[in-house]
């Protein structure tokens, strides 16, 4: 199975380049241009009419896409940021004790690392860090008010696959486990449907849902963080219950919006999902690809002397090979030098795998590899 033809501008945009980095910037689908044109032509003939379209059949069309691929039985559980920090500190708001006790692996993505380690730094959160395999047993034993963990590590691609368990130790009143899909989302099948009444999930469109930035999402669970500190004006509600002057909220989980933000996101984000409907486009189809080339590629030991840190198995596998190696930077420079996009995160480099290339394309790449 390959799908180059459903991304015939950005393949011809840069004809020479060998792009292995789905897992970062995922090259963009044809759909997602008549997404972004379409976004245009709305705000052209709508201005400041189209607000009510945006809000209302746009977001719901996203809603519901998620809610199929995640199995969520409510898909107004889901409201939708440019970027999932936004989430993690409306989240962190809502919870109503200094310091917060804080669990998540050792190895989440930088974003969190900084904001966390600001955090502790003055005194409002108090961090334990445990590495992925241990850290559900960590959370069993308690005493935290938050639990964040990354269904698939960014850096080692590793897989936190009990995430049932996890779910069990959360409550309304604490703690709250919310899970970072960034790199599971529409990489590997994911089925929320048993715990989607107790986990805060995570996602956006830059890397597998090919839709780009300012396309995040949070699923939140009924009941849990009902009033979020940090808000903006679109997660108001008018409650009648509440005595004159209060600030209301969405009782879904519109309580988790900002504020005026660039819906073009949306736009691109439903083009590419209903391309891949009318492809016949699953995850487990792109998986099933995607491990076919990652097979081919490490039988081809395009990368002696490195360490392959997620082996591939019979089980779920990260879009990307991570190995390990000292001359990982060098080699990182040398690749891009020749117009063949990978990346590296210290000592790892990362090789991420998508529906644009086929096998000739991991034969160059070994190829290359050799007469580096």
């Amino acid at each position: 199975m390959t799908h180059k033809h459903l991304f015939s501008r950005a393949l011809s945009a840069n004809p020479d380049r060998l792009h292995f980095a789905a897992h970062s910037h995922h090259l963009w689908p044809d759909a997602s241009f008549d997404g972004q044109v379409k976004a245009w032509e709305d705000a052209a003939r709508l201005a400041d009419l189209k607000w009510g379209r945006i809000m209302g059949p746009v977001l719901e069309e996203a809603q519901s896409h998620i809610a199929r691929e995640l199995k969520l039985p409510d898909s107004t559980t889901i409201a939708f940021s440019p970027n999932t920090h936004d989430f993690l500190v409306r989240i962190f708001s809502a919870i109503p004790k200094r310091p917060v006790r804080v669990l998540a692996t050792d190895g989440e993505f930088h974003s969190f690392r900084r904001q966390m380690a600001r955090w502790v730094e003055a005194g409002e959160a108090e961090l334990v860090n445990a590495p992925a395999d241990e850290l559900v047993a960590k959370a069993e034993s308690g005493g935290f008010d938050l639990i964040f963990a990354s269904q698939v590590l960014f850096n080692s691609g590793a897989i936190i696959g009990e995430l049932e368990r996890l779910a069990a130790q959360a409550k309304p009143e604490g703690p709250w486990v919310v899970v970072d899909g960034y790199h599971g989302f529409m990489a590997i099948e994911t089925d929320l449907s048993a715990i989607a009444d107790r986990i805060f999930y995570v996602s956006g469109g830059y890397k597998y849902a090919m839709a780009g930035e300012g396309v995040c999402f949070l699923h939140a669970p009924p009941g849990f963080a009902p009033r979020p500190v940090v808000t903006g004006w679109y997660a108001a509600f008018e409650d009648l219950a509440l005595p004159p002057g209060a600030v209301g909220y969405a009782q879904d989980g519109g309580r988790f919006l900002g504020s005026t933000f660039d819906a073009s996101g949306l736009y691109r984000f439903n083009a590419v999902r209903r391309m891949l409907d009318a492809e016949g486009i699953t995850t487990a189809s792109v998986s099933a690809h995607v491990v076919k080339l990652q097979r081919q590629f490490v039988e081809a030991n395009g990368l002696p002397g490195f360490e392959l840190l997620n082996p591939l198995g019979d089980g779920a596998h990260a879009r990307f090979l991570a190995y390990r190696g000292p001359s990982a930077p060098s080699l990182h420079a040398a690749l891009e030098a020749r117009n063949v996009i990978i990346d590296v995160r210290g000592d790892v480099l990362r090789i991420g795998f998508g529906i644009y290339q086929d096998a000739q394309d991991v034969d160059q790449l070994a190829d290359i590899l050799r007469e580096i």
